[in-house]
């Protein structure tokens, strides 16, 4: 495995850089895959009223041997260290990168959904790195995708992840509208998806519609034949 850059490597490198692009979309993030299947990705986001579990949501998937990356927060994992844990050992789930406190990543502060993004590039390292840290730790081993809080990226923050041995990767379903759709809603998101489609939801908010919704549309979808995957399954290692 090639070392990553350091810190100090990484500011020096990038000291300057001026984004062009900000949003969910932008150049070097990924949104969907060149494959025949179907990826499910689930967000944990950490932190006050975003440190639970939807057990029910889990177990659907288990239920029905349906595979998902799950992207928790260094948050959420210190909240659930067993959990994480476990999650990381069970071969159905993948465990992935959500940043150290939840922020957009950004060089030069900007704000998504009124929430501050990293303000430097150093700041940005520090949101990449440090859940890496944690998710080894509590899964054995760093992830090789990065989604940051609120989906929000610059470009310049785009190739640091890369840089720095992550794909960056966001969705082209939202499922869930970070659970606060309704069940029917859910379900009707859900639906839509096909080869290539990277789905993002949420499995940190139990009592929300997105167990019920993925419980409606997924047995659906695999009697229609859709094929699922985990985003290694799918997307090239850098």
């Amino acid at each position: 495995m090639v070392q990553p850059p350091s810190k100090a490597q990484v500011v020096a490198e990038f000291a300057g850089r001026r984004p062009t692009e900000w949003g969910l979309e932008v150049t070097g993030v990924v949104t969907r895959s060149a494959t025949q299947t179907t990826v499910i990705t689930l967000d944990a986001c950490g932190g006050p009223g975003g440190s639970g579990v939807d057990q029910e949501l889990l177990a659907t998937l288990r239920r029905l041997n349906i595979p998902a990356t799950l992207f928790v927060n260094a948050r959420w994992i210190h909240t659930n260290r067993q959990l994480a844990a476990e999650l990381g050992a069970d071969p159905l789930f993948e465990l992935a990168n959500h940043g150290w406190l939840h922020r957009p990543l950004s060089v030069n502060g900007r704000t998504a959904y009124g929430i501050p993004g990293t303000a430097s590039v150093s700041d940005a390292y520090d949101e990449l790195t440090g859940c890496q840290d944690v998710l080894t730790e509590a899964a054995g081993q760093p992830s090789r995708f990065f989604r940051a809080g609120t989906a929000y990226f610059d470009d310049v923050a785009a190739v640091m992840t890369r840089r720095l041995g992550m794909l960056p990767v966001n969705f082209s379903i939202n499922a869930d509208a970070g659970a606060t759709m309704p069940p029917a809603a859910v379900a009707s998101a859900l639906s839509a998806a096909g080869p290539g489609d990277i789905v993002i939801a949420h499995f940190n908010k139990p009592g929300s519609g997105t167990a019920a919704g993925f419980r409606q549309a997924l047995p659906r979808l695999q009697d229609g034949g859709t094929a699922f995957g985990c985003l290694g399954d799918v997307l090239p290692a850098l």
